[in-house]
């Protein structure tokens, strides 16, 4: 369950006392997430979800994921928007923790990935994009080529010999992925999500009804953030991909910002990327999680079945 931090109902009451939004009814752990703290909070005048950051999250960079929310919402994207205090700030503390509230949103994730879900996703990242643009402030991502490379040396002196094997295999592919990997100046850049999974887009009654989570968010290659979207969404049981499903993604994508040239060319490249990405950063948690505690490991073997299926394609 995420929540790492315990609080304590007047502690609560407190801290919404700052705020003008009624006065507390119920608030509850929600078990969604890996990263940090979060609660579902209803008042006598809404619901919000507060979330506690935890040490992973380095606070100093908090206030751009806040405006970058904020922006987007502005410009109708339908995702979480920073609740402000009555002095007009967001960000606060709460049980020790840097804290925010955001608005509630409707919906709930899928189960399983359909093409016409695929189709939304792709429409609404283009949008996404399209309004990241006016946001000027740019914020590095941390786990671009050169953190992967940095990510993979502290993966190497764990496991057994299935996971020695996997780190031959994942050396071989990092190499040639960073060698090849588009210049800076060489793509157009913006703002991303960078974590576009099915648990992080809501739907309601068939309708993509908002996207949660951007704390992974940064300035990059748009077509990779579409990278990281054909690997979560196109694989059916992590296995076999489909091509009806990438297909609807690129095509609602294109309906809204109709990709470059150069963009389709680097998409495999892209996608090897973004598979690497998600599989060294699953692997470290294998590597490094001690046996018996408390958390459910992600399979890094599946990204690895994802990076072998885009270095055998010429296109997506």
């Amino acid at each position: 369950m995420a929540v790492y931090t315990d609080l304590k109902e007047e502690a609560l009451k407190d801290f919404l006392s700052l705020y003008e939004v009624g006065e507390l009814r119920f608030f509850a752990g929600i078990a969604e997430g890996i990263e940090n703290s979060n609660f579902l909070v209803e008042t006598t005048r809404s619901r919000f979800i507060l979330t506690l950051f935890e040490k992973r999250m380095d606070p100093a960079e908090l206030p751009w994921f806040l405006g970058l929310m904020a922006h987007l919402a502005e410009q109708g994207i339908t995702c979480p928007e920073p609740v402000v205090a009555r002095d007009g700030v967001a960000l606060r503390h709460l049980a020790g923790r840097p804290a925010i509230m955001v608005s509630f949103l409707e919906g709930r994730s899928l189960n399983e990935a359909t093409p016409e879900a695929c189709e939304q996703v792709g429409r609404h990242l283009a949008r996404l994009h399209e309004a990241g643009r006016s946001y000027r402030e740019e914020r590095a991502n941390a786990l671009a080529p050169a953190g992967w490379v940095e990510l993979f040396s502290r993966c190497t002196d764990g496991g057994d010999d299935r996971v020695a094997a996997l780190i031959a295999e994942t050396e071989t592919a990092l190499t040639s992925i960073v060698k090849a990997w588009p210049a800076a100046d060489s793509l157009p850049r913006g703002q991303i999500h960078a974590d576009l999974f099915m648990d992080n887009v809501f739907f309601d009654e068939g309708r993509l009804s908002g996207i949660i989570d951007f704390y992974f968010a940064c300035t990059d290659f748009l077509a990779y953030d579409l990278a990281i979207c054909l690997n979560a969404w196109c694989f059916e049981q992590d296995r076999h991909y489909r091509q009806d499903m990438a297909e609807a993604l690129l095509r609602g994508y294109e309906q809204v910002r109709p990709l470059t040239v150069a963009e389709r060319e680097a998409l495999p490249l892209l996608c090897q990327g973004a598979a690497m990405r998600f599989l060294l950063t699953r692997l470290y948690d294998w590597v490094h999680t001690p046996a018996g505690a408390l958390v459910t490991r992600k399979d890094p073997w599946a990204y690895q079945r994802r990076l072998l299926h885009f270095r055998k394609v010429s296109h997506v």
